[in-house]
């Protein structure tokens, strides 16, 4: 960093009309000690007076804030944030199309269906095979419930590309997919890297832990966690011990991911071997 105080004030030496300059001054300078700012920036020529030196430093710390979001927003991980939210909302589209599409069809045709899988069907003139106003509309509409879930699978596929790259450990934990929703709930990987695993542990289950906070619901014992088959797999008595030990070793990696960027395969192999222990006190998951 620069010391600003060696160079007669943040924008000494500065042509006052460069905006792009006094950007990197405030990003890149420092100060040990406060001092009278608008007075240097007057004996530098920077601004005329003091009321001058604190308009051309508001119009600077507002582009340097604009400037840092924008870089923020354009980083990996949040990125990837917004692709999961993106696949989530085009698989929950999909699926809600789908129930009317199938409740429409359902009520025109002989043939029953459900899911995307019955409006592909009818998409590709397989079930209907009238030309009335109705059928194309129908079909019109089941041709749009495949291409949102084909969207939200193309989504996926980037997102099992880009999350093996943003954050190695989490991903070979967690599975790509699982690593990303954590990034989405927690808001990115250094928010992730800075929460206790306690937190990790019930990310996505905010409603069950409020109510519990509130007072006569039990304590959710895991969230989107629950996802993995190290938990979903496990016996129920024994998944708050499992939740528990998935999210510990979450932790450390999203910590490892952020701070280093090392891979750590010995981080699975520790998991693996305390869900081992954990399983073998109740017998084999479910």
């Amino acid at each position: 960093m620069t010391d600003t105080s060696e160079q007669g004030g943040w924008f000494a030496g500065l042509d006052p009309d460069d905006e792009a300059a006094a950007v990197e001054r405030i990003a890149s300078g420092s100060a040990d000690a406060p001092d009278d700012w608008p007075a240097r920036a007057v004996e530098s020529g920077f601004a005329a007076d003091a009321d001058e030196y604190y308009d051309r430093l508001h119009a600077a710390t507002t582009a340097a804030t604009e400037a840092a979001v924008t870089e923020a927003e354009r980083a990996d991980d949040k990125q990837l944030v917004h692709a999961v939210r993106a696949m989530s909302d085009c698989e929950r589209t999909a699926n809600e199309l789908a129930e009317r599409v199938a409740e429409w069809g359902t009520s025109r045709y002989d043939e029953d269906g459900s899911g995307v899988g019955y409006a592909r069907r009818i998409a590709d003139g397989e079930v209907g095979d009238g030309d009335e106003g109705g059928d194309r509309a129908l079909r019109s509409l089941a041709e749009r419930v495949v291409a949102v879930a084909a969207e939200a699978d193309e989504l996926r596929a980037y997102i099992e590309r880009t999350a093996p790259a943003v954050a190695p450990n989490l991903s070979m934990l967690a599975g790509p997919v699982l690593a990303a929703r954590l990034l989405s709930l927690s808001g990115g990987l250094e928010s992730l890297a800075k929460q206790p695993s306690g937190t990790v542990q019930v990310l996505g289950a905010e409603d069950a832990l409020f109510a519990h906070l509130s007072g006569g619901t039990p304590s959710p014992k895991h969230g989107v966690i629950f996802t993995h088959e190290y938990v979903s797999g496990t016996r129920r008595e024994e998944r708050g011990s499992a939740a528990r030990a998935l999210a510990g070793k979450l932790s450390i990696a999203a910590r490892i991911d952020h701070y280093s960027g090392d891979r750590r395969p010995d981080l699975q192999r520790e998991l693996d071997d305390r869900m081992e222990r954990i399983r073998s006190r109740g017998g084999e998951g479910e």
